[in-house]
């Protein structure tokens, strides 16, 4: 019977770490908003989680701090850009282009290109040598196959 309580006990305190954040809005335009930066801004615990469906502390406080911006009536942008200053272009999903990051953004296509360029570079040169190929038979070799031919359809 103890052993019971102290599982009911365990378990109600573990329900009591997965609160779910609740937050007071002016207006669904505000919410809207503030689900839009949640969704667009990366967890710096998390790596590939945004920050609305982390359950890091981090993200929790990035979350309050949302709230407490919105509230100031700061708009997207300042949000954002407070977040990049404090965390890195690392916490948005989608950089802006700019030096640092035009290699994540081009890079890929980069790639791609190069790849296939190498791909008709080999293709090029395979069609080259193969035209320029000379005959692999001399006239002393052709002649004595002819030969050797004509002595196994006899």
């Amino acid at each position: 019977m103890k052993r019971w309580l102290a599982a009911v006990a365990l378990g109600l305190a573990g329900m009591a770490h997965a609160a779910i954040d609740t937050y007071e809005f002016a207006n669904d335009a505000e919410r809207e908003r503030f689900r839009d930066l949640t969704k667009e801004l990366r967890c710096p615990k998390c790596q590939n989680q945004d920050i609305a469906d982390s359950n890091a502390p981090i993200a929790a406080d990035l979350r309050r701090e949302i709230f407490r911006m919105l509230g100031e009536g700061k708009d997207n942008q300042q949000i954002i850009d407070f977040m990049v200053d404090r965390y890195g272009d690392f916490v948005r999903y989608k950089p802006a282009l700019s030096g640092k990051t035009a290699l994540l953004w081009f890079g890929p296509a980069g790639l791609l290109l190069g790849g296939f360029g190498v791909i008709a570079l080999i293709i090029r040169r395979r069609r080259v040598e193969g035209a320029a190929a000379p005959d692999a038979l001399s006239a002393e070799e052709r002649q004595r196959l002819d030969h050797l031919l004509d002595k196994k359809t006899e």
